[in-house]
């Protein structure tokens, strides 16, 4: 059951900062495509500074993290989250959760690129063999519930597998 304070806290809109510096200038700015470094910086206060680039196809650094890895991650990284909050709200005991997402972003000459599919394949380890069934059931719930998914335009595809944890 919920309680006032979390009501309060779930009935309200919630704003998020983050900023963002471009680090790549080489001493010519962006006087041509080849000359400057796609290297930025992402900080969020209070958190540790991210280091990043765009992908290697655009000229970035396959050693930092591109704003594609950050999309997929945080498809996968919400279902994940919801479907933890609705194992607990229905005494499905998870001991293990990984996921291992896969996106696809299609870039075609003449035409934006956007992402045309993302495939989440989370392995869960669950305390008892019963609650296997009803953890593959949240799945689908975690999956309606999940903010960044219902801000896609895109199909999201969920293949849990399930397995009982070894305690």
């Amino acid at each position: 059951m919920l309680d006032t304070k979390r009501i309060q806290m779930i009935n309200k809109n919630h704003h998020y900062t983050v900023a963002v510096e471009w680090t790549g200038n080489m001493g010519l700015g962006t006087e041509n495509y080849e000359v400057y470094e796609r290297s930025h910086n992402v900080q969020v206060d209070g958190k540790p500074l991210l280091e990043c680039s765009s992908d290697t196809p655009f000229r970035g650094d396959a050693g930092k993290y591109n704003p594609e890895d950050f999309f997929v991650s945080s498809l996968a990284t919400c279902h994940m989250l919801w479907f933890l909050h609705l194992c607990a709200d229905n005494d499905v005991v998870v001991h293990s959760y990984t996921d291992k997402a896969e996106g696809v972003l299609d870039v075609s000459p003449g035409a934006p690129g956007h992402f045309a599919s993302v495939v989440l394949h989370p392995v869960v380890g669950v305390a008892e063999e019963w609650m296997l069934a009803k953890a593959n059931e949240l799945h689908a719930e975690a999956h309606k519930k999940c903010f960044i998914a219902n801000s896609c335009n895109f199909p999201i595809e969920v293949r849990p597998s399930g397995m009982i944890a070894s305690i």
